[in-house]
């Protein structure tokens, strides 16, 4: 990432938590007249090289949009390959990840996957649940629509009980149950493959998260992509409802 002077400091500092969908692996195969699969391999590569720049660059946490719960009406040979791509991810990254103090964590309704696979979840997580560096989250089976009715299940189920009331429910009752709720929301969404849309990713944590586009595909995505992105995310101001005046005066003070 390019180096800004003392005289002209970042609007922003790095931000803290980088959220993406990474698309395109599809359509990386078929240029390359390669079976889909193909495309979804390189992106694991992909995915180590941006976890290299995140901790580089002292990002505390990354969250991959991995498989969404629409993905499921992909061709069942490629969900299938997927899957199998997943369990053996999980079998080869763990120790890496450990070795790395990476903490990894799997969001998602993981009740739609296979035993083994949940088995292979729960172990890497377990693996790397006292690690304090990077934090890790990948969204698999995942939707946003979902992580909300999620949580207001919880909180229905609590007012049931007695813990809470209608009139106690409130923004901050209901995110404490959205997942990552224990991390800062994300600063910036990266999205790569060209589309600009969110595709139901995150969509309660994204209420004031930047968005940067590119129309790379993932698996041409790396640290150098990432550093782009960051200083263009460096390169913004965030007013979270305030004017440019409130901002610049509250830098100043």
């Amino acid at each position: 990432m390019t180096q800004k002077s003392t005289e002209n400091p970042p609007a922003n500092p790095v931000p803290r938590h980088i959220a993406i969908i990474m698309d395109g692996n599809n359509r990386w195969a078929k240029a390359r007249r390669l079976p889909g699969l193909a495309g979804h391999k390189a992106g694991v590569d992909c995915v180590r090289s941006v976890i290299q720049g995140c901790i580089e660059q002292g990002v505390e946490a990354l969250t991959l949009f991995a498989f969404s719960s629409e993905n499921w009406k992909r061709p069942p040979l490629e969900v299938k390959g997927l899957m199998e791509l997943f369990k053996l991810a999980l079998d080869r990254e763990s120790k890496k990840l450990l070795k790395n103090n990476i903490r990894l964590r799997v969001i998602g309704d993981k009740s739609a996957f296979s035993a083994s696979l949940r088995e292979k979840i729960a172990k890497a997580e377990a693996v790397t649940a006292e690690c304090d560096g990077l934090q890790l989250n990948v969204a698999a089976n995942y939707g946003g629509r979902w992580d909300i009715v999620s949580a207001a299940r919880q909180v229905a189920e609590r007012c049931v009980s007695g813990e809470l009331s209608p009139e106690m429910i409130s923004e901050e009752a209901l995110g404490e149950f959205i997942s990552l709720s224990d991390l800062p929301e994300p600063d910036l969404c990266i999205r790569t493959g060209g589309e600009q849309r969110i595709s139901n990713f995150l969509i309660w944590q994204f209420a004031y998260t930047e968005l940067y586009f590119t129309d790379l595909l993932w698996p041409e995505f790396d640290k150098e992509s990432l550093c782009k992105a960051i200083e263009s995310y460096c390169g913004r101001e965030r007013r979270f409802g305030k004017t440019s005046d409130q901002i610049k005066a509250e830098k100043n003070a």
